[in-house]
């Protein structure tokens, strides 16, 4: 990898970052937490899509995916993301190679696994709610019951599925609003 590819990296992670966090706000609002799972794998596919025209060398979208798991972590989300991060970058980045960094339909299968990360934000939801509520009580009673009351551990499964499908739904976006770029990529 080049200076280009990291500063590649370090940008689209900036971006895709800043539309993680203002979405992420909405989770401040019962209803929209669970959301987060359409909301960010679906706007967050336009600038991953333009992200994988510059994704030429192995490892791009790992570095990019496990920095997504570690902003997660810094901003008190714990360590779960990072993990989740870090298969799901290798398993996104493995589906794009496979296309030699030229499909379009990988790319947008990319796009659909990469999105997953965002489900280790929830295992502590249901894996360990009493240490996660125990450091947020500051959000209030009332907001702690209506979000438990709208994440059931049938969730769980449910929110890894839900990011994947729209993350393919973002790809598809993406791609489309992203025609020129793909076209100048070499990307069919």
């Amino acid at each position: 990898m080049k200076g280009k590819d990291l500063i590649n990296i370090g940008i689209f992670s900036a971006i895709y970052f800043v539309v993680v966090m203002v979405f992420a706000m909405l989770g401040f609002i019962p209803v929209f937490m669970p959301l987060l799972a359409v909301l960010v794998p679906i706007v967050g596919g336009i600038p991953f899509m333009l992200f994988l025209t510059k994704v030429k060398k192995f490892g791009m979208i790992l570095i990019m995916s496990v920095i997504m798991g570690i902003m997660m972590i810094l901003t008190g989300m714990g360590f779960f993301t990072v993990i989740v991060s870090a298969v799901t970058g290798l398993c996104a980045e493995l589906i794009y190679k496979s296309g030699q960094y030229r499909s379009a339909s990988k790319a947008v299968l990319t796009h659909g696994v990469f999105s997953m990360w965002l489900w280790g934000n929830y295992l502590p939801l249901f894996f360990m709610a009493d240490k996660y509520w125990s450091t947020r009580q500051d959000f209030g009673q009332d907001y702690i019951d209506a979000l438990t009351k709208l994440m059931p551990m049938w969730m769980c499964p449910v929110l890894l599925v839900t990011a994947f499908v729209c993350g393919i739904i973002g790809g598809l976006l993406g791609k489309a609003l992203m025609k020129k770029h793909f076209a100048k990529a070499g990307i069919v």
